[in-house]
């Protein structure tokens, strides 16, 4: 599991957009706060709080060619 340290200022949605970018980005916010529950109540985070990022595994698409899977 990786771990991110935030900035000052960083944001939940910010933080998904640039760790999870190409995976979905900040639409993945409420993994990562789910991930995070003893700073749910944060908005604006201050400079050095660790944070857990779990991984994002997306099924195979059973609708796709198989050259495409």
């Amino acid at each position: 599991m990786r771990k991110y340290t935030t900035i000052q200022g960083d944001t939940w949605d910010g933080i998904a957009f640039r760790v999870y970018e190409g995976k979905g980005g900040e639409k993945l916010t409420t993994i990562l706060i789910e991930a995070n529950p003893t700073h749910i109540n944060t908005v604006i985070f201050p400079a050095g709080i660790p944070l857990v990022i779990p991984e994002v595994y997306y099924p195979a698409s059973k609708s796709l060619p198989p050259w495409v899977r």
